[in-house]
């Protein structure tokens, strides 16, 4: 006859068996460095806004977080790094509307999808942009440049190192009916230092890169792209305002991560990165960069990303850009 200790060691040599076969527990994330890749150079506008929030979300969350910047093919090289990279919350990407909404109707290739092959987590705002010319053209307005291009036609060129850029420059170019030529760059710091050499006439510029040269009157600023003035930059017109009808673009800038990336990381990441945002010091240091800080949940970037294909690819049409 079994004895009742018996029967109670069996149990707990049973139930220590289990308990030695059950999986161990997945560590929090999360628990390394996370890289943030850029599809701009250092010193560009996401760059230096991105280092912000970056700081601020590198403490949040306790890890390190690296930068990468991967300038080159109108962001597309980024893209894609970021699109093959393992879905752990450990490569994500901050970017634009350069890669993700323009890009679909600029080059005839895509090594990505914008939507299939990534998860949006957090939109983080709006970087406006601007018109700016070498000072030494002698123009004080928007007409008075217009007039200018018009009096010389193929005289006057334009700088791009974004797709804001090259959109801005085509649809200026169709707007006022000149003869424009255009210059690409990879990334707008250098396309920024030609035209204040003199080499290049102009650029439609985010206002946190060009700012300071216009500050510096290395840069002379004639309007905003927004369809209404910027708060950024209140003393500014907007192109409309300035005559040209219909010009309302903006560039707008988030993150996100590889497609597949798990629930749990992406609602992590975005209640860490707007509890940022909604900082009044972090708005306010952004502002100060040209930089209209707000965010909200990942479902509505979702949808915002659907709806800005819709709008850049009918910019695309109606400057009359064909794929390059």
């Amino acid at each position: 006859m079994t004895s009742p200790y018996s029967r109670v060691a069996a149990l707990a040599l049973a139930f220590a068996g289990l308990a030695s076969t059950a999986p161990a527990q997945t560590p929090a994330y999360p628990t390394r460095t996370i890289t943030l890749v850029l599809p701009f150079a250092a010193g560009s506008g996401t760059d230096t806004t991105t280092r912000i929030i970056s700081k601020e979300l590198g403490t949040a969350l306790g890890v390190g977080m690296v930068i990468d910047n991967k300038a080159g093919a109108n962001g597309s090289i980024a893209a894609s790094y970021v699109a093959r990279a393992n879905p752990d919350g450990y490569t994500l990407f901050v970017t634009t509307n350069t890669t993700h909404s323009a890009n679909p109707y600029l080059l005839k290739t895509l090594s990505y999808d914008p939507m299939k092959d990534f998860t949006p987590i957090a939109r983080t705002g709006d970087l406006p942009f601007m018109l700016v010319i070498n000072p030494e053209i002698p123009a004080n307005s928007v007409q008075d440049l217009i007039a200018l291009a018009k009096k010389e036609p193929g005289k006057y060129s334009y700088a791009s190192g974004s797709s804001s850029a090259i959109v801005s420059g085509a649809t200026f170019a169709r707007l006022a009916g000149l003869d424009l030529l255009h210059v690409p760059y990879k990334s707008s710091p250098p396309a920024l230092t030609d035209v204040i050499a003199g080499r290049v006439s102009m650029m439609f510029v985010d206002v946190l890169t060009g700012l300071p040269h216009v500050n510096g009157r290395a840069l002379k600023a004639l309007a905003v792209t927004t369809k209404d003035r910027s708060a950024l930059l209140p003393q500014l017109p907007s192109m409309d305002e300035a005559g040209v009808t219909g010009f309302d673009i903006t560039s707008w800038q988030g993150y996100l991560g590889p497609a597949n990336l798990p629930k749990d990381i992406v609602l992590r990441l975005n209640t860490e990165i707007q509890k940022i945002i909604n900082r009044p010091e972090i708005k306010k240091e952004l502002a100060e960069r040209g930089m209209e800080a707000f965010s909200g949940p990942p479902e509505e970037f979702e949808q915002f990303l659907k709806d800005q294909l819709v709008v850049w690819e009918k910019l695309i049409a109606d400057a009359g850009i064909e794929k390059q």
